[in-house]
């Protein structure tokens, strides 16, 4: 149907408006023509013809009841005529005078009327295109709307609705796939861009099977068209966030609505009084006597025609006033502040575009009474699904397989990793990089992973770094068999995905996030699993752990500074062997640590420690190796640390200990020991105690000299002594033969001995000294430790201080 507002001399705003113009307004604007016409008719009409003609009526019938029976009477007197001796002029005069003073109103100004009435109605029914509140979200929508329709996205993504509903073939392998893909596009997977119902989000959800869409029947859009698409998402998001705040599109349409209807009954009411009025006969009164006579019998020529196009005009205005009613009744009935896609979700199987409320919700009301088609593509650009297949659709032409290739990285342990940082979504040439070992997703929100990624033979470890992630069930299948590392980073519950319950051969997991108000579910199902490492900020150890109770051998925490305040349910992991409780603000070791009989490490760092009095019950410690109390506030070492006869590896860095008891060198087993950043003045010669102490690192404290019997210790590979006070190496230095590493910076030291030449292992790039006291050396020494080669297997482990 033909819109009114296409006649550009008739009306100003641009055409594409009629899609907002239902078909009551538009059938509206054809009875205004209708009115128009019938106004230009009348008034050409009164224009081009004589208004009225005037004769003077005989005499005698002055000051008497006059009417067309008397006045036919009185004639009949006279004969057949009636003469006077008035001139053309006056005729003229006459004329004009008794139309401007005897005729109706109404049937003088009928045409002007007409044409007024039929200016206001189209005004007023268009009133809201050029209101300045409005005008400008009708132009937007209007220019975002035809924008949709014309986009290819729209035809593509429509499309693939039509093959989500039709019979395909499954997916059967990856090597076939790529077979039948472009090179050019990079290849489309119809599982990239299945809908919710195709995606294991939970332990409730439906099965599904992947499937490769046609390439060949959908167009695939190149760069330009893609990013046109994607700006048109934005636009639609934010022109309905700016619509749906107010409702000034629909208030000022009811409003203009009610006017018309108020104007189309006043018409009504007005012309229905006035036009049995209109008489052919009208009797006309000269009282200035200017042509001698006073009565004056006059003919107005137009009253039929007038008389049958008011008839015909005020039947405009009636239908009119009736399509207005019809309006209020749609726009008071029906709830047009509030539009459901409930329709089009279950048409196009994008079930997650949003219903919409106030002016957005009244402008899709009035293109679905243009059309309801328009309705269904324009939802295309509110659906994230559709958004994302997009994305993906301009991902997968982005990052082509040499380009991921570039991004491949290799591990201290050997694993290829690849890290995909802030993209829409993964990449199809990803799961042809068979050799990827870690994949790395950050900050990658609403993914999917599908069933190619079981071609990723090769991965064992997946991170998670604030992204939400769905698999798919041949996806899952895969990483149930195959992934033995799993770490995830959230801030939310919903990036802590609840499959990874399901991962039953998983080995180690890592939780890193605040778990306030987020209940973990249980690991009962993850047989396999023996570490957990959760960083975040708990108050006592979560009762998932526990369901791993009878094989977990690794537990670490880190509280971020929040204070944990028991591990009395810890006692059922029996068969933990690694502890590691850091920054959880204790200021005493928990009583329950001692009940793990198999644990081989405890570390403590970053607590609040100040005394080891607890460790009085050591001794069921037996098999206890590595013990970590550093970055704590330990004032002295108590001597039931002699208990733990077992100790490896002892780390008390960074407290406040000012000596060193003779029971701590009853650990004969110590082979590391840490004491740096302490306020240590000596090292006690029962140092010599310590037969396999290979590691010695006592940096960061005031010690002034050394004991003769610390290089009794002949075992040691690293001996770091900086910061210190020392100003004095004793030649028996010499008897270090193993020694691999030896730091003195920031010392005393003017003079080094010789002997250390004798040190074999001990080249002049691990001599940490000032440049003075290196040269104190003689030429020949400088030059032996300088020409040393090293050997071979006997690389040093530096720890980082």
């Amino acid at each position: 149907m033909i819109s009114f507002s296409e006649f550009k001399w008739f009306s100003e705003h641009d055409p594409a408006f009629k899609i907002l113009k239902p078909w009551w307004d538009v059938f509206s604007e054809y009875l205004t023509i209708l009115m128009f016409m019938i106004a230009m008719f009348s008034g050409g009409l009164q224009v081009t013809h004589k208004k009225i003609l005037c004769v003077p009526a005989p005499e005698g019938l002055s000051g008497r009841l006059w009417n067309l029976s008397v006045l036919e009477g009185r004639l009949n007197v006279y004969g057949s005529a009636f003469k006077t001796k008035l001139d053309l002029q006056q005729y003229y005069l006459i004329n004009q005078w008794c139309y401007d003073n005897a005729v109706l109103w109404f049937s003088k100004y009928f045409p002007y009327l007409a044409l007024l009435h039929t200016m206001i109605f189209v005004i007023s029914s268009n009133f809201w295109f050029k209101f300045p509140g409005t005008s400008s979200k009708i132009e937007h929508f209007v220019l975002i709307l035809v924008k949709c329709l014309d986009s290819p996205w729209t035809t593509k993504a429509l499309s693939e609705t039509v093959y989500d509903s039709s019979p395909r073939p499954p997916l059967t392998s990856m090597s076939s796939n790529a077979e039948k893909r472009d090179s050019n596009d990079g290849g489309i997977y119809e599982t990239l861009f299945s809908d919710k119902n195709t995606t294991l989000g939970g332990d409730n959800a439906a099965p599904a099977e992947s499937y490769q869409m046609d390439n060949s029947a959908v167009k695939i859009l190149d760069k330009k068209e893609g990013e046109q698409a994607r700006a048109l998402f934005e636009k639609v998001k934010k022109f309905r966030v700016h619509t749906e705040e107010g409702d000034i599109l629909y208030k000022m349409y009811m409003r203009q609505t009610i006017f018309r209807t108020l104007q189309g009954l006043s018409i009504v009411i007005y012309i229905t009084i006035y036009m049995p009025s209109m008489n052919h006969i009208v009797h006309c009164v000269e009282s200035l006597h200017i042509t001698g006579y006073t009565d004056f019998y006059c003919v107005h020529g137009l009253w039929r025609i007038f008389t049958m196009l008011s008839v015909l005009y005020v039947t405009s205005v009636i239908i009119y006033t009736c399509t207005c009613f019809y309006t209020l009744y749609w726009i008071f009935y029906y709830n047009l502040k509030e539009y459901s896609f409930e329709n089009i979700r279950a048409e196009s199987g994008m079930d997650d575009i949003p219903d919409v409320k106030n002016d957005f919700a009244f402008l899709l009301y009035l293109i679905d009474q243009y059309d309801m088609l328009y309705a269904r593509k324009f939802a295309v650009f509110l659906s994230d699904v559709s958004e994302t297949k997009l994305l993906q659709l301009n991902l997968n032409h982005e990052y082509t397989l040499e380009k991921l290739k570039q991004r491949l990285s290799v591990s201290e342990d050997n694993k290829v990793e690849l890290h995909l940082y802030m993209l829409p979504g993964i990449p199809i040439n990803v799961y042809d990089l068979v050799e990827i070992g870690v994949l790395k997703l950050e900050l990658i929100a609403d993914v999917t992973l599908i069933s190619p990624v079981s071609n990723l033979k090769q991965l064992r470890e997946l991170w998670l770094c604030n992204c939400t992630v769905k698999v798919e069930k041949q996806a899952l299948a895969f990483l149930k068999e195959n992934l033995r590392v799993f770490r995830v980073r959230f801030s939310s519950s919903p990036e802590i995905p609840t499959w990874m319950y399901g991962l039953g051969k998983l080995r180690e997991i890592y939780l890193e996030g605040c778990l306030h108000n987020i209940t973990l579910q249980a690991f009962r199902d993850l047989i396999h699993l023996r570490s957990i490492h959760l960083k975040s900020n708990i108050s006592k150890v979560p009762n998932a752990f526990f369901d791993t109770a009878s094989h977990l051998t690794h537990l670490s925490i880190h509280n971020q500074g929040t204070k944990l305040l028991n591990l009395t349910n810890v006692k059922k992991l029996f068969c933990l062997t690694h502890l590691r409780l850091l920054h959880c603000n204790m200021e005493r070791i928990f009583s329950s640590v001692f009940s793990f009989q198999n644990l081989q490490e405890l570390d403590l760092t970053d607590n609040n420690l100040k005394s080891t009095e607890e460790l009085a019950s050591g001794q069921q410690l037996r098999k206890l190796i590595s013990l970590n109390l550093s970055h704590n506030k330990i004032t002295s070492i108590q001597p039931q640390i002699s208990k733990i006869t077992g100790l490896e590896k002892l780390y008390l860095n960074k407290n406040k200990i000012t000596t060193l008891p003779p029971s701590l060198f009853k650990l004969s087993k110590l082979l590391v020991l840490d004491v740096s950043h302490n306020n240590l003045t000596e090292i006690p010669a029962d140092i010599e105690q310590l037969s396999h102490l290979q590691h010695f690192i006592a940096s960061n404290n005031s010690i002034s000299g050394l004991p003769k019997e610390l290089f009794s210790c002949t075992k040691l590979r690293v001996l770091v002594l900086s910061r210190n006070n020392i100003t004095y190496l004793s030649p028996l230095v010499g008897q270090l033969s193993d020694l691999h590493l030896l730091d003195l910076k920031n010392n005393k030291l003017n003079t080094l001995p010789v002997e250390l030449t004798l040190c074999l292992n001990l080249r002049d790039s691990q001599l940490l000294v000032e440049p003075g006291a290196f040269c104190s050396l003689p030429m020949e020494a400088r030059e032996q430790l300088c020409n040393r080669k090293a050997q071979c297997g006997k690389n040093v482990s530096l720890l980082i201080f």
